[in-house]
């Protein structure tokens, strides 16, 4: 596992960014799947300067986005859909050709998941993965006891995801599902990046990395990665 400490988040953002560009260099047609959420914000923004300024391009790659909560579509303000929308495929200029979501309101959500593992698998499995963890563990919305060996499937949210979920909504929305990449999809992919900021986050770093390696704990799943990366600030590094 590669594992570093950069002194503050705008340090951390700019190495994950530049490590995407790199990759997009080596290979534009590169398959990326993209977490949602605070975390991964600066890494975006970097990466849309780094386009800006000619340092690498996304005209042939495509992004898959991580994960959504069940019910709500790319209108609704607190959706991941929503949020990559507005973070990374807008400035990066990407339209929907270069990009496959999760259908969180299909009526037939278990097909949906079979369609997004056949997109994936068709296309060779992911060259790279980018997530953050949850203060329970999860990685996605893979809670606690979700078995490491499962692809794309709907999943049940912890409490603790429900409660700090309800900060990317503006008024208290319901929260019981998600749909979601499996950790299988993680294990298969050529790269695993997990990036964390902020001493809440420190607790269950030292879990993931100092742990046992347990479906309890889903980041654990990191230590057994052929290709993982664990990069955090110094504050999420605290223990």
């Amino acid at each position: 596992m590669n594992f570093q400490i950069f002194p503050d988040y705008n340090a951390l953002s700019r190495h994950t960014a530049q490590h995407i560009a790199d990759l997009l260099n080596r290979k534009p047609d590169a398959l990326i799947c993209a977490a949602s959420g605070d975390t991964p914000v600066g890494t975006y923004r970097a990466l849309v300067q780094l386009v800006r300024e000619g340092k690498t391009r996304v005209d042939r790659c495509t992004f898959v986005g991580l994960d959504e909560w069940v019910g709500l579509g790319p209108e609704s303000e607190g959706s991941c859909a929503n949020y990559l929308q507005r973070e990374l495929f807008g400035p990066l200029g990407i339209g929907p050709e270069q990009y496959r979501l999760f259908d969180a309101q299909a009526a037939d959500l278990e097909a949906e998941c079979e369609q997004m593992n056949r997109f994936v698998d068709e296309r060779g499995g992911f060259d790279l993965i980018l997530v953050g963890v949850g203060l329970n563990g999860h990685i996605a919305l893979n809670e606690p006891g979700t078995p490491f060996t499962l692809k794309a499937h709907v999943s049940e949210l912890a409490e603790t995801t429900i409660t700090v979920g309800q900060k990317y909504f503006s008024t208290p929305t319901p929260l019981t599902l998600g749909i979601t990449t499996g950790l299988q999809q993680l294990m298969d992919a050529r790269e695993a990046i997990l990036i964390a900021s902020g001493s809440k986050k420190a607790p269950a770093i030292q879990t993931a990395l100092q742990g046992p390696v347990t479906e309890e704990f889903p980041a654990s799943i990191m230590q057994t990665h052929p290709n993982a990366f664990v990069w955090v600030d110094r504050e999420a590094a605290g223990r």
